[in-house]
């Protein structure tokens, strides 16, 4: 009796065991009370904020992925190149603008290396980098390409550039604006509002995610201004540099105000809130890639061009001296014969060698030989009788 009665229960039980698996969908395992999703297709025991790093269903991740990582080479390939062909540069102003581009470099390096913050799912960690990285990174490349415009203007109206120091100082005081902000603004969440920081709600995140952007969308209008007066000057070996900057900065803007408005307004209204990681991952290796295609690369390329002499103007244009013409009083005859001479020295067709006075006809009736001088009569003549001395 006993057993048939432990043979019913073991019946009873396996039969509840199998309702129970019914009831859970497919893929999904109970272990004890706890269930577990297992990993989407390509990736492995990881966790599943970095799913989409590895998940071949949801492409967009590695394909975003395997552009920032080409990205992120081509920018070290190019700070390499940059410290390679600092010794082969012959021009002193384009050397000068070494630090510009070295900066600019790392700020593009930033921007590739942030886009995996953006693929990662947003935790703890990811939001304050987020918040503080993305802004300080462009207002660093940003500040460097404000800062070569400002060069450009003196250098395109013939005027002497800035030191490589002065370069310096301007960078790291454009961008440190941004800095002061972030850094406020993080401090602020995360000492008194901690908990709804890191919490807060999407639609929330992202207005706050852009109003930290103002001063960095400041300086892209000021750039893209700046740009347009480096095409303005009579030496225009410079303006193709200005070139740079304004086509940089001109598809800078468009990426910018695309995603902005997919952030803010596009997403919401398609009902799409996973749309704005991805977004803003877009945007970050699409201007990644501008900054390398349309202004740092054609830069490095000429860097080491040769000297050319019609970029500059003559190199004592600026302490030759000016005459200065008398108004009042009487004029030396002689101080304006001399003018006119030093007048006629700057004519480039002025000869050192040639004459300077009124030439004349000689009449060949004129006979212009030299005289042969005659034998003086001797004093004693006259005592001795026309006769020689003995």
């Amino acid at each position: 009796m006993v057993m048939m009665m432990t043979q019913k229960k073991l019946l009873v039980s396996g039969k509840r065991w199998q309702s129970s698996e019914e009831t859970f969908p497919s893929g999904v395992v109970q272990e004890g009370t706890r269930m577990t999703t297992p990993p989407p297709r390509g990736c492995g025991s990881i966790h599943s904020d970095y799913y989409l790093l590895c998940d071949m269903d949801k492409a967009w991740g590695i394909v975003l992925e395997s552009l920032a990582t080409a990205g992120v080479l081509v920018t070290i390939f190019l700070i390499c190149s940059l410290f390679f062909l600092i010794c082969k540069v012959q021009d002193n102003n384009k050397r000068h603008m070494i630090s510009i581009y070295f900066f600019f470099l790392l700020g593009t390096l930033g921007i590739f290396g942030l886009t995996f913050a953006f693929i990662i799912t947003s935790n703890n960690n990811t939001r304050p980098s987020r918040f503080f990285l993305f802004g300080v990174l462009f207002a660093l490349c940003f500040s460097c390409l404000l800062t070569h415009a400002f060069n450009l203007i003196k250098l395109v109206r013939g005027k002497k550039s800035f030191s490589w120091l002065v370069l310096l100082l301007l960078i790291v005081s454009f961008a440190l604006v941004q800095i002061v902000i972030n850094i406020e603004y993080l401090v602020t969440q995360l000492v008194n509002y901690r908990n709804d920081f890191l919490n807060m709600s999407s639609e929330k995140a992202n207005k706050d995610f852009v109003m930290l952007l103002i001063y960095v969308l400041f300086l892209m209008a000021l750039t893209f201004l700046m740009s347009m007066f480096t095409f303005c000057g009579p030496y225009k070996g410079w303006k193709r540099h200005g070139a740079h900057i304004f086509v940089t900065v001109l598809f800078s803007i468009a990426i910018w105000v695309v995603w902005i408005t997919m952030l803010t307004k596009g997403n919401q209204s398609l009902n799409r809130p996973e749309w704005d990681d991805p977004v803003v991952a877009i945007a970050l290796v699409s201007n990644g890639w501008i900054f390398l295609i349309m202004y740092i690369i054609p830069e490095i390329c000429f860097l080491t061009a040769p000297v050319k002499l019609e970029d500059y103007p003559p190199e004592n244009d600026f302490c030759q001296p000016t005459l200065i013409k008398q108004t009042t009083g009487v004029d030396n005859r002689a101080y304006t014969q001399d003018e006119i001479v030093r007048g006629d020295r700057e004519d480039p067709s002025y000869s050192p060698y040639s004459s300077h006075f009124q030439l004349k006809t000689i009449d060949t009736r004129n006979d212009f030989s030299i005289p042969r001088p005659k034998a003086q009569t001797s004093p004693y003549h006259d005592y001795t009788g026309g006769k020689g001395p003995m």
